[in-house]
């Protein structure tokens, strides 16, 4: 009963407020089958690639700009190993509160770009986007559907430099660009904060949470473990992200959509 007791409270907030903040992490799209942050280790059985590093120095700024053909060896794995998944309800419903509320904001560290394939738009990619490739030396971007093309090392057709995912890789400094969204917005302030699946380890992730007080918002969490941000929210959901998110829609009366 508190359980369900919860989830309406969680619905007439979302009903109530004018700009909401999702915040998201790897758990959210794990209900589309991708892996966590720590399952992508898991991909590799010992914790190390077949180069004998640990998956982090693989996927490295630094071995990018050293040893690209390394680091890209690493990424078509990974992006062969969650290819074909897509958004799925939790996404879905959070695009559908925005068209409902579109003075609400997605700040996402997942760089699937399922959001924006769900519909959401006002969304701050924090992480960048696997689907977009960026040119090492003129800077030039290109979309990409998935990596089944790429054999080597992929180069710019305009100056044929070493082409990168639009990606933050360990090590690397944040996209201006999306810092300064961020910034702006949080100016702005929230309503309502949600914080679903993240371990909100990072501060940039876990400030929206602390300075909700001062915004006067509610904070709900969707995370089926205890994170950093669990002793400062109103509500929690010890649930997966696509369960609690359905339930959260239909108690708004929002129509479920076929999705993965």
């Amino acid at each position: 009963m508190m359980l369900q007791s919860d989830i309406e409270q969680a619905a007439e907030w979302v009903m109530n407020a004018r700009r909401i903040l999702f915040i998201t992490g790897a758990g959210i799209s794990a209900d589309s089958g991708l892996p966590t942050y720590r399952g992508i280790g898991g991909l590799y059985e010992d914790k190390q690639t077949e180069h004998g590093i640990p998956i982090e120095v693989a996927l490295s700024g630094d071995m990018m700009s050293t040893r690209p053909d390394i680091t890209w060896k690493y990424l078509r794995q990974i992006e062969q190993s969650c290819r074909g998944a897509a958004f799925n309800q939790a996404h879905q419903v959070i695009a559908d509160i925005e068209q409902l509320k579109p003075e609400s904001w997605v700040l996402t560290q997942n760089i699937d770009g399922f959001h924006r394939s769900a519909g959401s738009k006002n969304v701050i990619e924090i992480h960048g986007q696997v689907g977009e490739l960026v040119c090492t030396r003129c800077l030039q971007r290109q979309a990409v559907e998935d990596y089944s093309h790429i054999e080597g090392l992929p180069v710019c057709e305009r100056c044929h430099n070493i082409l990168r995912p639009n990606v933050v890789l360990f090590g690397e400094m944040l996209p201006e660009q999306a810092v300064m969204d961020l910034h702006r917005e949080m100016v702005g302030g929230f309503d309502l904060v949600f914080s679903i699946g993240t371990t909100s380890v990072f501060p940039y992730i876990s400030q929206p949470v602390y300075e909700a007080r001062k915004w006067g918002a509610k904070v709900i969490e969707i995370n089926p473990g205890i994170t950093e941000v669990s002793p400062f929210v109103n509500v929690r959901l010890q649930m997966r992200a696509a369960h609690a998110m359905r339930q959260i829609g239909q108690a708004m009366g929002l129509s479920p959509k076929n999705t993965h």
